[in-house]
């Protein structure tokens, strides 16, 4: 069955929502959105019922605020929903301050390297998702021993013990561009995991093309917010 997974940034407690990955234009939820009332986090999965969230903690990602100032809104959406969390996660180390607030932590490209990713899935079996984070047409890494090729990182996660693949493409979250069918083909059938995609996902026709090229899941905003993607598919 495709998963359609509702999700959102957090700062400062709020729910924000993203377009082309430039962090300071992120806006509040509810200001830009057709179906939410609000922009606390719990207060919009009360409101949507969503089976399944993605949350990614912008003040630990950038740096910025108390580092656990997301921590109980993150909970809360969690005893709400199935929840995987990406907060911003470099090191081992890290891990442990997040265990228990979402079912799955996302690794992405963007904050761990690759010895990181293969030492903590080793750690915490099928407890983890990686996120191959894209922005400006490259590999978002700061490691120089992560593959500049995407289906090169995908062979190497085949195999390390986790739950699923999220190919992010952050220049097209929250833009509705649409995606590129055939690149993201060739991923799904190298992958041995379940792969999703987060970025440029613009109505029910992607959905059903996504699920036909192979792709397991979609991460979903923009189209949720405007009314291209109906609210009772990511129920």
């Amino acid at each position: 069955m495709f998963r359609t997974v509702f999700v959102f940034d957090v700062y400062n407690r709020n729910a924000v929502h993203a377009q082309g990955g430039d962090r300071q234009k992120y806006r509040p939820v509810h200001e830009i959105s057709n179906v939410c009332t609000t922009s606390d986090p719990v207060g919009i999965v009360r409101e949507l019922r969503p089976a399944e969230v993605y949350i990614a903690d912008l003040n630990r990602l950038q740096g910025q605020g108390e580092p656990n100032i997301n921590f109980d809104v993150i909970r809360g959406v969690s005893e709400l929903s199935k929840t995987m969390l990406d907060p911003g996660i470099s090191s081992f180390e890290d891990v442990a301050g997040f265990l228990g607030l979402a079912e799955h932590l996302v690794l992405g490209t963007e904050t761990a390297s690759l010895d990181s990713i293969t030492k903590i899935a080793a750690a915490y079996p099928s407890q983890i998702n990686v996120s191959i984070d894209k922005k400006n047409g490259n590999i978002l890494s700061s490691d120089p021993l992560m593959p500049k090729d995407p289906l090169e990182i995908v062979k190497v996660l085949n195999g390390l013990e986790i739950n699923d693949i999220i190919f992010l493409d952050m220049d097209m979250v929250g833009t509705s561009a649409g995606f590129d069918a055939q690149f993201l083909s060739l991923i799904a059938d190298v992958s041995d995991h379940n792969v999703l995609l987060g970025g440029g996902v613009r109505d029910v026709e992607d959905i059903r093309q996504l699920e036909a090229i192979g792709i397991k899941g979609a991460l979903v905003a923009t189209g949720l917010h405007n009314g291209s993607i109906p609210i009772e598919m990511v129920r």
